[in-house]
């Protein structure tokens, strides 16, 4: 297990290799960390009130931040991260702080929440259960909440966003009437939503596992069991500030958060406490994993153990009994009778079966 634990750290060193270099740099120096996980940055804008609904792709800069500066929620979508120049043209027409820019291109930042005097900045981890790997994936996700707009920055499109998006064009709920501090509780909630699914997922995968080890555990099992382990620890990782992030937002003074929206953040904040209860859970069951499967293979083998004991308990007295009669002595009254050979092996065939029963009504096998 230390071993796995050590090849981890490695790849988690490997990872944000990238980051070094960002050494010498000044505070604020934007840098891209992270894997390029699309070819073209993409802008998408959603504009949106109680009765007006607008919705544009692959828009500019200056489109961006004209539409932000008229009356109504304005949601603006980011898909792609690594192009500096765009994200940091944005910055400067939205009055964004250096440093929340050189944090949103560095996909190793953990979740948190910055209050600015314009604008609230929020990190998060995007999770998704991989079916074909049977792993968890995660992406960096920000946001940027302002007075009427909302910026949401991703490392790649096609996100969990579409039912929030399902929501604004149809009218459904609240949203429309809402102000863009809702927007972003409601991005925040598809995340923490998805983050359900997938410890569902990891639940199942993980009760599956417990039952396979169980029944007939194998050496390829330990590698599967640590695998989820650095799973788990990855969410883990991306689960716990979320709740001090939230707090954060639920406990700051700041206009951007209108009291009415205050009731869905702790709400929200609820929901972290059980995704972070759900993955302790399953933290201590994958640490009770390992000692089941060194059980499972100590039980089966004694009862191998078991078995040629017996087996080589029954032949002792048949050894004794066929050395004897296999000594060399001239003078041997029982080699001289006629049904000597038979008596033999019926004294022998006596012993085995004898023994046999008498493990059997010991139950020892």
């Amino acid at each position: 297990m230390r071993g796995n634990m050590v090849k981890f750290i490695k790849k988690e060193k490997i990872r944000h290799r990238a980051g070094g270099s960002k050494v010498g740099l000044s505070p604020g120096a934007m840098v891209f960390v992270g894997q390029r996980k699309m070819s073209a940055v993409r802008v998408d804008v959603i504009k949106y009130a109680e009765g007006a609904f607008d919705e544009r792709e692959d828009v500019s800069v200056k489109e961006c931040r004209d539409t932000a500066k008229t009356a109504g929620v304005t949601w603006i979508n980011v898909n792609g991260i690594h192009d500096i120049s765009l994200i940091e043209a944005l910055g400067k027409c939205l009055d964004l702080h250096p440093l929340t820019l050189e944090d949103i291109v560095n996909t190793s930042q953990r979740p948190k929440a910055e209050v600015f005097p314009n604008y609230i900045y929020v990190v998060l981890k995007m999770t998704t259960f991989n079916e074909a790997r049977n792993r968890i994936e995660m992406e960096h996700v920000s946001l940027i909440l302002g007075d009427r707009f909302v910026i949401s920055f991703q490392e790649d499109e096609g996100d969990l966003f579409d039912a929030v998006r399902e929501r604004i064009r149809s009218a459904k709920g609240r949203i429309r009437q809402m102000g863009a501090d809702y927007l972003a509780y409601a991005l925040m909630d598809a995340v923490v939503d998805h983050y359900f699914l997938t410890v569902e997922r990891i639940g199942d995968r993980i009760e599956d596992f417990d039952d396979r080890i169980l029944a007939d555990p194998k050496p390829e099992d330990l590698q599967d069991i640590h695998r989820f382990k650095r799973d788990i620890l990855g969410l883990r990782k991306a689960v716990w500030p979320l709740r001090e992030e939230v707090s954060t937002l639920e406990k700051t003074e700041s206009a951007l958060i209108h009291p009415e929206t205050r009731v869905f953040l702790r709400d929200l904040y609820d929901h972290t406490i059980q995704i972070i209860d759900m993955v302790e859970t399953f933290r201590d069951i994958l640490g009770g994993m390992h000692d089941t499967y060194l059980s499972s293979l100590s039980n089966r083998m004694n009862e191998v153990m078991k078995v040629l004991t017996i087996i080589a308990t029954i032949f002792i007295p048949l050894t004794f009994i066929a050395g004897v009669y296999g000594m060399n002595f001239e003078h041997m009254p029982e080699l001289q009778w006629r049904w000597g050979y038979p008596l033999i092996w019926g004294v022998m065939l006596a012993v085995g079966v004898g023994m046999l029963c008498y493990f059997k009504k010991k139950k020892w096998f």
